[in-house]
């Protein structure tokens, strides 16, 4: 089976002007990361996708956790136009956001493997 990595990026706009705005904002952030979502800048947000299919899946899922206020915008590309994102400044971190790995080990590397 062939997969066609693709890559969805989120990018979101919420108030946080009252605290139920902010208990929204804290939810739907937390939403993302609970999914898989890895944090690039604040408020934009990216995940691995293996295909078409699985992005849509995702979209449905979002929709169904989607904050009452503020925007939210979903941009999807494949892997290889993503890879070729240009950094203007400051420092690229490849540690996790370009693995395709299930598992990511984060931390020391006090693991035995003998």
């Amino acid at each position: 089976m062939s997969y066609r990595y693709m890559r969805m990026i989120l990018m979101f706009d919420l108030p946080t002007e009252t605290v139920e705005d902010r208990k929204c904002y804290r939810k739907f952030r937390k939403y993302l990361i609970d999914e898989g979502f890895l944090m690039h800048q604040f408020s934009v947000y990216s995940k691995l996708l293996l295909n078409n299919t699985a992005a849509q899946a995702l979209i449905k899922r979002l929709k169904k956790n989607n904050p009452s206020k503020g925007n939210i915008t979903i941009l999807t590309v494949t892997e290889k136009q993503f890879s070729k994102m240009i950094y203007l400044h400051g420092d690229f971190d490849d540690s996790v956001a370009n693995s395709d790995s299930r598992v990511i080990f984060l931390g020391d590397n006090d693991i035995d493997e003998s």
